[in-house]
């Protein structure tokens, strides 16, 4: 999660002009592109009118339904004060000519109640929350992928040490701000998967991460994708949270550990099964 501006600045929401003539429309992009892309939109918080930061995101279906993640701190972040009262996506409106979107809008409170869910565990709070879309408030033309159950790693074993990951996310708010797409940042297990480092629900990664990866998905190709995953084939196996450091790391002779927490995805089983704006436990 980061503060804006963000840089370089966004494009114009919907078609934006090419420059080359007054009012002439961007032509459309014919490039196939991967649709990992089109599962994690851009996050904006905003207290009123007012924009507060920048964070990343990604798509979750399940039982027909659609969920928006994110981390925790994005929603809500007691230490620094963080209080948005809605957040804004990003949403692509034709798969051929990715310069065309719209932002859109959803309230973080109902009535003064939370409409997020967030979860924990025996190893304490969880830096994960899922918001549910109301489908039916959607562009009718809005082209989303979404992760599902399906496309949770279903064997520890399956996931080995130094296994290469994508962090897939929009750091420091930096993106393509012309087709409205974020960046892909590589990543590496860095610690045992399966395994909860130091007893909290999240394992490590290796990987060069800033402000505004926040809820940012983290991936492996999926080599062999099942029917319910061809059109998505990506292992979704965590939501990216924070850098890692050490709290006695000499700032001038010490370099960052470069370390990152990623909370295991099988989190979402829990926080999209129920129907429960309380805390759940895992």
């Amino acid at each position: 999660m980061n503060r804006p501006p963000i840089y370089p600045a966004p494009a114009p929401m919907h078609a934006p002009t090419t420059g080359n003539a007054v009012g002439e429309t961007a032509p459309p992009i014919t490039a196939p592109v991967d649709p990992l892309f089109l599962a994690a939109p851009r996050v904006s918080t905003f207290h009123g009118k007012q924009p507060l930061t920048n964070a990343s995101g990604f798509f979750f279906e399940r039982d027909e339904r659609l969920f928006l993640v994110t981390s925790r701190h994005v929603v809500i972040d007691e230490d620094t004060q963080h209080f948005p009262d809605r957040l804004e996506i990003e949403l692509h409106l034709d798969a051929s000519n990715l310069t065309r979107s719209t932002g859109f809008s959803m309230l973080l409170y109902n009535e003064g109640e939370a409409v997020w869910r967030q979860g924990k565990d025996s190893g304490g709070e969880i830096d994960v929350a899922v918001i549910e879309l109301d489908r039916a408030a959607l562009p009718d033309e809005s082209v989303i992928r979404a992760f599902s159950p399906a496309h949770l790693s279903s064997s520890f074993a399956d996931v080995h040490p130094g296994e290469s990951l994508l962090v897939v996310g929009f750091p420091l708010g930096f993106h393509d701000a012309l087709h409205h797409l974020p960046v892909l940042r590589h990543a590496v297990i860095a610690s045992p998967y399966g395994i909860r480092f130091q007893g909290n629900g999240y394992f490590l990664t290796d990987a060069r991460t800033h402000r505004g990866t926040s809820g940012a998905a983290v991936v492996m190709r999926d080599p062999n994708p099942s029917d319910e995953t061809t059109a998505l084939p990506w292992k979704l196996l965590g939501v990216h949270s924070a850098r890692m450091d050490m709290g006695d790391r000499d700032l001038v002779l010490d370099e960052s550990l470069g370390l990152n927490c990623a909370w295991y995805a099988d989190i979402l089983l829990t926080l999209t099964a129920l129907r429960d704006t309380e805390v759940l436990d895992a």
